[in-house]
């Protein structure tokens, strides 16, 4: 049975949820909150595929993101699902994070989809560190340098596919909308370089980008099994070098 909780496009996102709610879990056993409430910072946290099922869980969530439109999808499906008390949206960026946050007030802080597009991605990782409380979590959730290549080069893309392989950020030409890509080890260096212990790296999205729709469409359970194919592959650490995209779970020590 699938988890009403968890974000749409389970497929694209189950690998990080499960590892999110497991540390939440963890979270709340370790530092007993009142009421087992967490107070959760999402950085570009969009519309909410993560905020408002971590709303509906019990928990706080401050959203930070830079879009007035994506803001406002995220006030009207907080509303919907029933926790617009616990969501609160704020425009803003990773780059002025303070601007519109307290430091050192957030249990866990999200970091999806941001060290892409920041100008200065180890910048970015200790703003988001400072946000955190001494016993905080990260998720930091990247894109991967490696799924680039694969993706190109299975498109028929080989120079394309060359050139985000030898260029240090993952970058495949003039039209790719990515300005950068990381590997394992460069999202754990920076992670590790900003104070914070790296407790796991999953691959995300190893196979699910790679499968055409139609048959997962057209063969019964295709697309549940595929899930749980993605779960045995996440942790593996020869399949980070083709996911689509990297998720870093660390903590204070």
């Amino acid at each position: 049975m699938s988890d009403p909780l968890r974000p749409r496009a389970s497929l694209r996102t189950a690998v990080v949820w499960e590892v999110l709610r497991d540390a939440l879990d963890r979270r709340v056993k370790a530092a007993a909150p009142a009421g087992g409430v967490l107070d959760v910072l999402d950085t570009g946290g969009g519309s909410g595929k993560f905020a408002v099922p971590l709303a509906a869980l019990g928990h706080r969530v401050t959203v930070v993101d830079p879009s007035p439109n994506a803001l406002f999808a995220l006030e009207r499906r907080a509303a919907e699902a029933g926790v617009a008390e616990r969501v609160r949206g704020v425009q803003g960026d990773a780059s002025g994070l303070f601007d519109v946050v307290e430091r050192g007030s957030y249990d866990v802080v999200l970091c999806h989809g941001v060290l892409e597009y920041v100008d200065d991605p180890a910048q970015g990782v200790r703003n988001v560190i400072e946000a955190l409380r001494p016993a905080g979590t990260l998720s930091l959730l990247a894109a991967g340098q490696g799924g680039a290549v694969l993706a190109r080069a299975l498109a028929g893309h080989f120079t394309e596919a060359r050139q985000a392989l030898a260029d240090p950020a993952g970058h495949w030409g003039a039209g790719d909308p990515v300005p950068r890509r990381f590997t394992a080890g460069r999202l754990s260096e920076l992670v590790e370089a900003a104070g914070l212990e790296v407790g796991s790296v999953h691959g995300v999205r190893v196979f699910a980008d790679l499968v055409p729709g139609v048959l997962l469409d057209a063969e019964p359970g295709a697309r549940e099994a595929l899930a749980q194919l993605e779960a045995a592959a996440a942790a593996l650490p020869a399949f980070h070098s083709v996911a689509t995209q990297l998720h870093v779970l660390a903590e204070r020590g």
